[in-house]
């Protein structure tokens, strides 16, 4: 699909991703010289059902490591966990000189250092506008408002020495947005001075037509505030702003006081109210301890969990879990978003537990117009195709299908298949003469994260994770007199198994028994090595219990030498 070689002798500027390809989060995206690299937002993904014990997911920032003489700045293009959620995590392993940000996503990152304690003196917070033009290292870099789903979101414009790369950051065409209207007119300027690389959000490329305006949930909320009984429970992402001006604003209209539960929330919400994005009374918020004292009728509670989080407020409160809030006859729940791709179980999962306890629950659908993307539909995206008229393209944020949609997009507009790059995380696209090529890949991996220290557990501890929550654990005890005799009869536990856990039940004892013969020859010859003693103990006992439960437990041997 892509040219594999170029032949000119000029250096190439070298575009990747450490994250965001094949994937919704993460977002991490890098532009590197001969002597310059700046990044495009470091983003962080949250784990999913299958990642036990991982709170959080962040690129491997080894390539970072191995070029960090060249690293010149950050550039953030908005405030979403999926752009600025990696950041503390990053800068426990790279020094990044100065992170250039919006207002908002400036405050939001503060907030996110001071929550996690860590204190990084020697990179500079540094606020830009519409208006800014940064000289960063070999790079030119400019700045055009879009819209999405938080105020202050950005598409950024690299001039480089080989070309003009444009990266969308995230947006939907909305005209009549609560926020800044996208700046169409710079846009267009850019398309009439040419673009040769440009970089574009994928997240919503299987939906035709255009993404609703956030306005279309207005009318839905009002709907919710006018009619709801009792209280008034609303979860949705912490860092979705314009939404949560809407419900507030709702609120106030409608007599209701105001009680924020999650640290996200509350930290987010306060960043907005301190630089005017949302205008809340302090006669409208009240504190945990006086819902006791407010009227049912009269409440709204305003949460995190809207993805199922297990940790976040509306799982605690549905688990009957929370210290101050639990669900009784009356309360509606509002899931004010629409689920990320593997986050379905998780909520449906609270849903069913918070119906249980009697609430009414109402979730985005076509009766209940509760959430509105902050992503654009395939119609936004042809626009946008049409307005840039890149030379040539590289979708960007989303998982792998929604790129190669991207890419039939643009190739719907005009744009002939060897211009297009459908990439995976770690893949080069090198600009050179205004010209695109693939090059070679650069180490991209992932790191799991369950602390808030950036020191990540390998994808083994994860697969072993796995095994234990799925297929249980062995353990074999094997006791040795003077390196030739066997004591006793092997010990065999067993958990994680649904029956003959008791080292007396008959499957156990044959077990045991089989092994007993086998390590008796084995051990009656000479030089024989605990290692190779383990390895055919646990391929015995794979086997064995996968012919008897069809699982394949975790085997952990332990050799007591008497």
């Amino acid at each position: 699909m892509e040219n594999n070689s170029f032949n000119n002798k000029l250096p190439s500027i070298k575009v990747y991703a450490l994250g965001g390809l094949g994937e919704v989060g993460k977002n991490t995206y890098c532009i590197e010289s001969d002597s310059s690299l700046i990044m495009i937002d470091a983003g962080v993904k949250f784990a999913e059902a299958d990642m036990p014990g991982v709170n959080y997911v962040i690129p491997d920032y080894t390539r970072l490591k191995e070029q960090q003489g060249k690293i010149k700045a950050l550039f953030i293009t908005h405030g979403h966990e999926d752009h600025i959620g990696g950041i503390p995590f990053l800068l426990q392993q790279v020094d990044i000189p100065v992170i250039y940000a919006p207002k908002l996503a400036i405050a939001l990152i503060k907030h996110k250092l001071e929550e996690l304690k860590h204190s990084f003196s020697s990179t500079k917070l540094v606020e830009y506008d519409d208006d800014s033009l940064i000289t960063s290292g070999d790079f030119k870099v400019s700045f055009f408002h879009v819209t999405h789903s938080i105020p202050d979101s950005y598409g950024i414009c690299v001039e480089t020495s080989q070309g003009r790369i444009v990266h969308s950051g995230d947006f939907k065409i909305d005209l009549t947005p609560i926020d800044h209207d996208i700046d169409l007119s710079k846009i267009v300027e850019l398309g009439n001075k040419g673009v040769d690389l440009f970089l574009a959000d994928s997240t919503n490329a299987e939906k035709e037509g255009y993404t609703p305006s956030e306005k279309s949930v207005i009318k839905s909320i009002n709907d919710i505030f006018r009619s709801a009984p009792g209280r008034l429970i609303i979860a949705t992402f912490s860092s979705n702003i314009s939404r949560i001006r809407q419900i507030c604003e709702a609120a106030i209209k409608y007599n209701r006081k105001i009680a924020i539960f999650g640290r996200s929330m509350e930290s987010n919400v306060q960043a907005a109210r301190d630089f005017g994005y949302i205008n809340i009374p302090d006669s409208s918020l009240i504190k945990p301890e006086e819902l006791r004292k407010t009227s049912p009728a009269e409440t709204l509670i305003l949460c995190t969990g809207s993805q199922g989080e297990p940790l976040a407020a509306l799982s605690r409160i549905a688990n009957n879990q929370h210290r101050q809030i639990k669900i009784t006859p009356g309360d509606t729940v509002v899931f004010s978003s629409s689920p990320i791709p593997g986050n379905n179980g998780a909520i449906n999962s609270v849903v069913n537990q918070l119906t249980r306890d009697g609430a009414t629950v109402l979730t985005n659908s076509v009766l209940n117009q509760l959430h509105a993307s902050g992503h654009p539909c395939r119609q936004e995206l042809r626009l946008m195709q049409k307005l840039i008229r890149p030379k040539n393209f590289m979708p960007i944020h989303g998982e792998y299908h929604m790129l190669r949609l991207h890419g039939d997009v643009a190739v719907q507009c005009g744009l002939s298949n060897d211009h297009i790059f459908i990439c995976d995380n770690g893949d080069v696209v090198n600009l050179q003469n205004h010209n695109c090529f693939k090059g070679e890949k650069v180490h991209a991996d992932v790191q799991y994260l369950d602390t808030v220290e950036s020191n990540g557990i390998s994808t083994k501890v994860i697969k072993e994770r796995k095994i234990l929550s799925q297929d249980g654990i062995v353990t074999i005890t094997i006791p040795i007199l003077n390196k030739n005799k066997l004591i006793s009869i092997p010990h065999i536990y067993t958990r994680g198994f649904s029956y003959f856990t008791s080292i007396n039940s008959a499957p156990i004892q044959t077990a045991a028994n089989n092994i007993k013969i086998e390590i008796e020859k084995y051990i009656s010859t000479i030089d024989w090595k605990e290692d190779v003693l383990k390895k055919n103990v646990e391929l015995y006992l794979q086997d064995f219990f996968y012919k008897l439960t069809h699982r394949h437990p975790m085997i952990i041997t332990n050799i007591l030498n008497a």
